[in-house]
C-alpha cells in the first residue's frame, strides 16, 4: 500500500492538513443536527421540576415544561425526541398495568407533544421497569426469574397504547426474544402501519446505566439486582450480530446499540453487516462522566462533548440519543 500511494517526501500527509479549508473539504465525517435525539424525563403534576443528581443538567419535567422545552428543541432542528416517564410508586405493580393504561403519564406526553408541536419526532420507550414493583424489565416468577412470553404480552399492550397516542416510534428496549414480531404484527393489525419500530438489539448489561436508573426511579426497586439473563453480556459481539439479525427479520425499521462509545466497535459491524439504519445511546453514566470531568475543570465542555459524538458517526451510526443534544445543537446553529 505504501508504495501505491507515493512515499515522503513526494507524499506529505501533513499538506492538506495544514489550512482550515482542506481540512474542511477532506473531512470524511460530520456531526449536524439532523443526528441527534434528546432523551427527556416526563413528571406528574403541573409547573414540575426535579433535578436528577447524578446527570447534572438534567431534569425532570412535567408535561407543560416538556412543552416549553420541546418548543425550543422544534427552533433548534432537534428531529426527535425520546420519551422516559417517572412513574410514582403507587402506580407501580408485579403485572406493570401502569405501562398500558391509555391514560398514563406517557401517554398523554405523548398526545401533548404531538398536539403542540406534530414535526417533532416522538419516540417512547417500551421496557416495563419503570412500572414494575422490582425494577426488572418484565414479569418475574418466584425465582425472579424473567418470564419471557408473559413480558411480551404486555409489551405489545403497552406499544400499542403508545401507537394510538400518537408516538412516531416505538422503542423496545427490554431485549425479550420475540417482542419485536409481536409488536410489529399488532401494529399492523391496528392498522399503525407507518409507526416505527426502533429496536434496542444490542442492549448490554452494563454499569454505565445507573444515573439513568436514578432519573426514572427504578435504581431503588431493583435493590441490587441485575439484568444479566436478558441484556448482553459486554464480552460478545458476534451475539449482538444475530440479535440484531433477528429483529430486522421481525419488522424492525431501526436497530440501537446500547451504551454507546464503549460499544463503537458493534455499531460499525452493525453498519457493516446490515446496512440498516443504526442508532446509538450515550447513556446516562458517559454523560456523567463528562460532566464531572468538565465540571471539574479536567476537560473542556464544547471540543470533548463533539469529538465524542463525532466518534458516532465515525463508527456508523445514524442518529445518537444524548443528554447533550440540545447543547450540541446550539453549538450548531451559534456556528451556521
Amino acid at each position: 500500500m505504501t508504495n501505491a500511494f507515493g512515499q515522503y517526501p513526494a507524499r506529505r500527509m501533513r499538506r492538506m492538513r495544514k489550512d482550515d479549508f482542506s481540512r474542511r473539504l477532506m473531512a470524511e465525517h460530520q456531526l449536524t443536527v439532523n443526528d441527534l435525539i434528546y432523551p427527556v424525563f416526563v413528571l406528574e403534576g403541573e409547573n414540575q421540576r426535579e433535578v436528577v443528581e447524578s446527570m447534572p443538567g438534567v431534569e425532570r419535567k412535567s408535561i407543560d415544561l416538556l412543552l416549553e422545552e420541546a418548543k425550543e428543541l422544534v427552533e433548534l432542528g432537534v428531529p426527535a425526541v425520546a420519551l422516559f416517564p417517572v412513574t410514582p410508586q403507587a402506580h407501580k405493580s408485579l403485572m406493570a398495568e401502569e405501562a398500558y393504561n391509555p391514560d398514563g403519564l406517557a401517554q398523554r406526553a405523548v398526545r401533548a407533544l404531538k398536539a403542540a408541536y406534530p414535526e417533532l419526532g416522538v419516540i417512547t420507550d417500551v421496557a416495563l421497569d419503570p412500572f414494575t414493583t422490582h425494577g426488572q424489565d418484565g414479569i418475574i416468577d418466584d425465582d425472579g426469574y424473567v418470564i419471557n412470553e408473559v413480558t411480551k404480552d404486555i409489551l405489545v399492550k403497552q406499544a400499542l397504547s403508545h401507537a394510538q397516542a400518537g408516538a412516531d416510534v416505538v422503542a423496545p428496549s427490554d431485549m425479550m426474544d420475540g417482542r419485536v414480531g409481536a409488536i410489529r404484527e399488532a401494529l399492523e393489525a391496528a392498522g399503525h402501519f407507518n409507526t416505527r419500530i426502533l429496536a434496542y438489539s444490542a442492549k448490554y448489561a452494563s454499569n454505565y446505566y445507573g444515573p439513568f436508573r436514578d432519573a426514572v426511579g427504578s435504581s431503588g426497586n431493583l435493590k441490587g439486582g441485575n439484568k444479566y439473563t436478558y441484556q448482553m453480556d459486554p464480552a460478545n459481539s458476534n451475539e449482538a450480530m444475530h440479535e440484531i439479525a433477528q429483529d430486522i427479520a421481525e419488522g424492525a425499521d431501526m436497530v440501537m446499540v446500547k451504551p454507546g462509545m464503549p460499544y463503537l466497535d458493534i455499531v460499525r459491524r452493525v453498519k457493516d453487516e446490515f446496512a440498516v439504519p443504526t442508532y446509538a445511546y450515550q447513556v446516562s453514566g458517559e454523560y456523567a462522566m463528562h460532566m464531572a470531568a468538565i465540571q471539574n475543570g479536567w476537560l473542556a465542555e464544547k471540543p470533548c462533548v463533539m469529538e465524542g459524538l463525532l466518534a458516532f458517526k465515525r463508527a456508523g451510526a445514524d442518529g445518537i440519543l444524548t443528554y447533550f443534544a440540545k447543547q450540541v445543537a446550539r453549538w450548531l446553529k451559534e456556528e451556521s
